[in-house]
């Protein structure tokens, strides 16, 4: 059985602390005690340690080990228009289990009014849920989750493959429009857009800025039901090459 992984703020001296309220769920929920190992994980490097001290407030971790840890599959940035936060935070949680990078938001011309002002209130709580759905992933990383920002700037993200789902896309399903010869590691940017759809304006600038529209069939799909299937096309289509 694969060990439990936990994310830790450093580790410094070989050694690495989680206090407050992360500590306390540790120790009163999962029940951590001194002696017992587990995953630590900085955000870049993996670590097997051992518990040293384990209060209510505080445990104490003592490395023993570096972990091997191989590049990601498929280095996913998510750009997506905000959408209601209750549905946003599923998002969040299920498209960190599926390995996304980093999450991009803004707010489109069609976006529902003010989310994007109340969405920097809600960034520590959303990392927390990125945490969380790392670690019972055992992702060896976080996802990196940033305020909103203008539409004009994500549409600049690189990537080997840039593609944009779009209701009205004219364009090849989206499996069709990926990689013949897809690598580790390569970095592929998602551009979503929100529930009213886009407007030809922002058509006219993703279509300038060499994205590749792309349909994932004839029913029209929620903003985040679209985000999860389409990552996991992407993880498949990677995941075979990578097996063969």
């Amino acid at each position: 059985m694969a060990r439990r992984r936990f994310f830790v703020p450093e580790i410094s001296g070989g050694q690495s602390t989680i206090s407050g309220d992360e500590a306390h769920h540790l120790t009163r929920v999962l029940r951590v005690e001194a002696g017992q190992k587990y995953e630590i994980s900085d955000g870049q490097r993996v670590f097997l340690a051992e518990v040293a001290a384990a209060r209510r407030n505080l445990v104490q971790f003592s490395v023993l080990e570096p972990i091997a840890v191989e590049t990601p599959l498929v280095d996913f940035v998510l750009c997506i228009a905000l959408i209601k936060f209750d549905r946003l935070e599923l998002l969040i949680e299920k498209a960190t289990e599926l390995g996304v990078s980093s999450l991009v938001f803004f707010s489109a011309a069609r976006s529902e009014k003010g989310l994007d002002r109340a969405a920097p209130n809600r960034l520590q709580r959303w990392r927390r849920i990125a945490r969380e759905a790392s670690e019972q992933s055992r992702r060896a990383t976080l996802p990196r989750i940033e305020a909103p920002v203008p539409f004009e700037h994500v549409i600049k993200t690189a990537g080997r493959c840039r593609l944009v789902l779009d209701e009205a896309a004219t364009g090849p399903p989206l499996l069709g429009a990926l990689p013949s010869d897809p690598m580790r590691g390569d970095r592929v940017a998602l551009l979503i857009g929100p529930e009213g759809g886009w407007t030809d304006g922002e058509r006219a600038a993703v279509q300038e800025t060499g994205w590749t529209s792309v349909s994932l069939g004839d029913t029209i799909l929620r903003t985040e039901t679209a985000a999860l299937a389409s990552l996991s096309v992407i993880c498949a289509a990677w995941l075979v090459n990578a097996s063969n």
